[in-house]
């Protein structure tokens, strides 16, 4: 008792001595116990931390929000360092489209420009077609002889002349025929105006065929007649100047007889074989199928037969097979001795030293050597394997012709090439080994005539007369 006492008497004391530092309180806990707390005054803090706060805690999340903002104004920048590369790239993009979409807006326009220039000159031709068709369809209507010519006192009874008018007059009161040299001479005139130079020009001194020409026979024989130049095509450049076309008359798939084939021979590395699918598109300009040949062409010498085409390769003297159903070389083999690029040409030139050639007998190959001394020389080749199977070498130089044809197994040539009115004038003939001269009359209308061929098939010679592709009929016979 005294102890507690003392100890309340104790607690007394010191709390009226340190009132001012420190309080008592006494309260229930949860559990209703009692309990007694004390205050007292920190002698150094003003005020009490917050709890889990110290100075180094506080640096270190000054530290910690100092390193934040860094990272973030970094992160920031990248950002739209980024975005900025993006939308500049985007940029860019927007404009390369932008003049892809003008480049194309102006091709298409340019496109159809030249649509419709191609529709016009379609057109054109077209037009021109029909036009010369009207014109070789009208009848020429007959023009009167020219009056007030000059009297020729050279015309007198009984010189050659008066001869012949004379005869003429005789055969027309007996009805028989007129001399097959003739052409016709004009009635004279009332007032005996009719002049020399009318009567030398209706005067001829080769036999004159009939419209039609000479009876055709069936099979083979001799030429006897060349006919009027067919107008087919006109070259479009002057890529066209010379060329070679043709037909094949042994033809297999998948192309038909009526199949036409040309290649345009200017140029230094002749390649493209152009197809049209008959003559009607040929004269259209419509082709149908366009070959590249693997090896350059020479000249104007190839030829079609059997479903391939043979040709000379450039700048020698191989010959070459281009199968059209594989479209690859299926033979080649040179030709013995044979000049070429210029050594034995035709009269015009254009590196024509060899010449292939297709008739009733097969594939020829036309051509000279050192041997001949420029002659014309003649081998018959195999078609599949390009092999000689016989030569025959003719007296007559290549350089003096103007071009050569092959038919029933005769060579013939021609004697110019400009003369608008020429013949073909010599025949060699590969059965008897023999040759003749001969006079069939052969016109050149374009005079500049670079290829001529025959084509057993259709029976006729195609060429290539200035820039013009055209066609002849020509009618065998025996020769007088």
């Amino acid at each position: 008792m005294w102890f507690l006492a003392t100890l309340c008497v104790s607690c007394l004391l010191m709390g009226t001595q340190a009132q001012s530092r420190a309080s008592f309180r006494r309260s229930n806990d949860r559990n209703g116990r009692c309990q007694y707390s004390f205050t007292v005054d920190s002698p150094t803090e003003a005020s009490c931390p917050s709890p889990g706060s110290s100075p180094e805690m506080d640096s270190l999340k000054s530290r910690l929000g100092l390193l934040e903002a860094l990272v973030t104004r970094l992160a920031g920048g990248e950002a739209v360092s980024e975005f900025s590369q993006s939308s500049g790239s985007q940029s860019g993009i927007q404009d390369a489209y932008n003049q892809a979409m003008e480049e194309k807006a102006q091709l298409q326009r340019e496109k159809q420009r030249l649509d419709r220039q191609v529709q016009d000159l379609q057109r054109r031709m077209e037009e021109l077609r029909q036009e010369a068709e009207r014109l070789r369809n009208k009848p020429c209507t007959p023009q009167p002889p020219p009056r007030g010519l000059i009297n020729d006192n050279g015309f007198r009874p009984g010189s050659e002349m008066a001869i012949e008018r004379q005869k003429l007059q005789t055969a027309a009161l007996t009805k028989g025929p007129a001399p097959s040299h003739l052409i016709s001479i004009p009635e004279k005139t009332e007032d005996r105006s009719l002049g020399y130079q009318e009567l030398t020009a209706v005067v001829t001194e080769i036999s004159a065929p009939n419209l039609d020409g000479p009876a055709d026979i069936t099979g083979c024989g001799d030429l006897v007649w060349v006919g009027e130049p067919e107008i087919h095509r006109k070259a479009d450049s002057i890529a066209g100047k010379y060329g070679v076309w043709m037909q094949d008359p042994e033809a297999k798939d998948p192309y038909g007889s009526e199949m036409v084939w040309r290649i345009d021979a200017v140029g230094s590395d002749v390649r493209q074989l152009i197809g049209y699918e008959n003559m009607d598109q040929l004269t259209r300009g419509f082709p149908t199928k366009v070959l590249l040949l693997p090896e350059g062409m020479e000249s104007t010498g190839a030829t079609m037969y059997d479903g391939s085409l043979y040709y000379q390769r450039r700048l020698s003297r191989t010959l070459i097979r281009y199968d059209l159903l594989s479209e690859n070389i299926a033979a080649r083999r040179d030709l013995p001795h044979a000049g070429f690029h210029g050594q034995f040409p035709y009269s015009w030139g254009g590196y024509t030293d060899i010449d292939l050639a297709v008739d009733e007998n097969g594939l020829w190959a036309i051509y000279s050597t050192n041997k001949a001394k420029g002659a014309i020389v003649i081998s018959q080749l195999d078609p599949h394997s390009l092999e000689v199977k016989g030569t025959w070498e003719t007296k007559i130089r290549k350089t003096t012709v103007a071009n050569t044809f092959m038919i029933c197994g005769k060579l013939y040539t021609i004697a110019s090439y400009t003369s608008p009115n020429t013949t073909v004038n010599y025949m060699y003939d590969t059965a008897t080994s023999q040759g003749k001269a001969i006079s069939v009359p052969f016109k050149n209308r374009y005079r500049y005539n670079s290829m001529v061929d025959y084509n057993p098939v259709h029976r006729k010679l195609y060429a290539w007369d200035n820039y013009y592709i055209v066609s002849y009929k020509v009618r065998l016979g025996k020769q007088e």
